[in-house]
């Protein structure tokens, strides 16, 4: 028998195990997610995967792994407003710059989270979404690389997976560092003699590796090379089977499996109601996938050509080049949003408190800054654009939403219901950290 739960007059479609669409649609619930929308899974595939996650090899200077900026300690984002990818030494918010080696400048934008990012629906990634899936193109994606592209990547979180490692503030290093950024530098990325065949090849070296692939794809053990895109889609494997985030309390309540207490009920309605968040954080995910101009802060080095000078940041613009997509940045998924802080795209607020009502009532001139920036001497002013009244100004102009301000019962019921988002098993991996990697280099605990 299904077993029913005391719920409100608002909640009560959600009390049968398996809400029916046309009741969710009525409620402005999303129904409840379906287990079997992830995978199949090759638990070989997966494990592999872990390794290279977790292994430097992947890096220039082999000193940065994909976990070093999306580490489960820190549920799987790094716990900084905008990180310290080469040049950086420490996990986390104890991360700091090397002095021996600077960082050039911050990593632009802040750490994403990468819960469920192997459901079907996720199919454009980055706060801009610069890769996306595209059945019309040969490689099957939408990327910077346009024509360079490769096909091979079994997904769009496969592609997304791999830009970090040609980005020489992220994994590659810096100019004349080492083999994979002189290649980077010189624009030399795909084909034979390009910076992802020889990190393959790097990977190749190693006998456990080379063991590894042949036994979870059988081109390669038939004697093909390994190629980037193999390394990449072992690498979304595990990323797709470690965070699946479904067994949040939410998702038990939405089952009707378990109840929630009246502040986060309270928040419930208010985010599917009055005060208007699932106008973007729809569906199952708290997300429609879409760009929106939110008024955010701006802070750090800003996105710009080597060329340029200035340290605006106009989001998905830079993609489409469209003035109307100026400052619109993607809608993120909340899954586990308690825990990925600080929040915004430049990670501008560590009080979600604050963020949730400059979010829904954007409002520049008052920001108090609430970063979480490790000391870099010699970067960019962090608060360039800040400061300057026009740029501000021009942010705020392009918000597309109506201001709706929130008491501070709001914030807080608002607050109790993202708690029930809180997913324990995700947030604790399901394999978790390996005790070691093939290529023997450290691993970030």
């Amino acid at each position: 028998m299904i077993r029913r739960v005391r719920v409100s007059v608002f909640l009560a479609a959600i009390v049968l195990f398996a809400m029916p669409a046309q009741a969710a649609a009525e409620t402005g619930l999303p129904a409840p997610v379906a287990p079997q929308i992830y995978g199949p899974f090759d638990q070989a595939e997966v494990e592999l995967g872990q390794l290279l996650f977790f292994d430097p090899v992947l890096s220039g200077n082999r000193n940065i792994s994909c976990a070093s900026c999306h580490h489960p300690r820190f549920a799987t984002s790094d716990g900084l407003s905008l990180g310290l990818g080469e040049g950086g030494i420490g996990l986390g918010p104890e991360r700091r710059a090397d002095p021996s080696n600077l960082p050039e400048q911050r990593i632009p934008r802040n750490s994403p989270a990468l819960f469920n990012l192997g459901a079907p629906e996720f199919t454009v990634l980055f706060h801009d979404g610069r890769i996306e899936a595209d059945a019309n193109r040969p490689s099957g994606l939408r990327t910077p690389l346009e024509d360079e592209m490769v096909a091979g990547f079994d997904s769009v979180l496969s592609a997304q997976t791999m830009f970090p490692v040609l980005s020489p503030d992220e994994m590659a290093g810096h100019y004349q560092e080492n083999d994979v950024s002189k290649l980077v530098r010189q624009g030399r990325l795909t084909g034979q003699d390009g910076a992802w065949s020889l990190i393959s090849a790097r990977v190749a070296a190693i006998p456990d590796y080379a063991a590894r692939f042949a036994a979870v794809y059988p081109e390669v053990g038939e004697g093909r090379e390994i190629r980037f895109t193999d390394i990449s889609n072992a690498i979304a494997a595990f990323v797709a089977f470690e965070w699946r985030s479904f067994e949040s309390p939410f998702d038990a309540w939405l089952r009707g499996d378990a109840d929630v207490d009246p502040a986060a009920e309270r928040g419930a309605k208010l985010f599917y109601g009055d005060a208007g968040c699932a106008a973007c954080h729809a569906g199952p995910f708290q997300t429609d996938h879409d760009f929106h101009a939110m008024g955010q802060p701006q802070l750090g080095p800003g996105k710009a050509e080597r060329f340029e000078s200035h340290q605006r940041d106009t989001g998905r613009q830079r993609v489409t080049g469209r003035d109307a997509d100026a400052y619109a940045f993607r809608t993120p998924s909340l899954r586990n949003v308690l825990q990925t802080g600080p929040w915004g795209h430049t990670g501008a607020y560590n009080d979600l408190g604050a963020f949730l009502r400059q979010h829904a009532a954007p409002e520049l001139d008052g920001y108090a800054p609430d970063a979480v920036l490790p000391l870099l001497d010699g970067a960019a002013d962090d608060w360039a654009i800040m400061n300057d009244p026009a740029e501000r100004e021009a942010i705020l102009a392009r918000v597309d939403l109506p201001p709706r301000a929130l008491s501070a019962a709001e914030v807080d019921d608002l607050i109790a219901f993202l708690e029930t988002l809180s997913d324990p098993v995700a947030l604790a991996g399901r394999l978790g950290i390996p005790g070691s990697v093939p290529s023997g280099l450290p691993v970030d605990r």
